[in-house]
């Protein structure tokens, strides 16, 4: 007997456990914003400190960095994500995590051919359209400049 699309469709509906929506948009928002304000927290912490805020901004940035791929590499930044969803993506966290998952899962393959090669096969895209984006905006701003 042949599964038409629409008959597969339905039975997939029929099936298919209902998304809680509303919980676990209340669970990345709640999560994410734990995150942000950890890194609010660190960034005035560093001003504290006696660093200025441009200095206290990039000692942020990179202190979440560290402990996105921390908690990546010691298996807790998944089991994180697994329960918050977007709230762990949307902030630098998200990124760190982007490049530390594949390395690790390609380290068995070697340094150079699985680690290094793969450490950039999600966030890669990211990283190119994002510098090549900068680059025109600062050629369109320098044209306008001109003038």
């Amino acid at each position: 007997m042949a599964v038409t699309n629409m008959g597969y469709g339905n039975m997939v509906k029929r099936k298919s456990k209902k998304s809680p929506l509303l919980k676990n948009m209340l669970w990345a928002f709640c999560v994410g914003g734990a995150i942000c304000t950890v890194g609010q927290a660190l960034a005035d912490l560093f001003k504290q400190y006696g660093l200025s805020l441009l200095d206290a901004s990039s000692a942020t940035s990179i202190t979440l960095i560290f402990l996105g791929a921390f908690l990546t590499g010691v298996n807790i930044f998944d089991k994180i994500a697994k329960h918050a969803g977007a709230g762990t993506l949307v902030p630098i966290t998200g990124f760190a995590n982007s490049i530390v998952a594949p390395a690790l899962e390609f380290k068995s393959e070697g340094f150079v051919l699985g680690m290094s090669a793969k450490m950039f096969t999600i966030a890669g895209p990211v990283l190119v359209f994002g510098i090549a984006s900068s680059v025109v905006y600062g050629l369109i701003l320098w044209i306008f400049r001109l003038f």
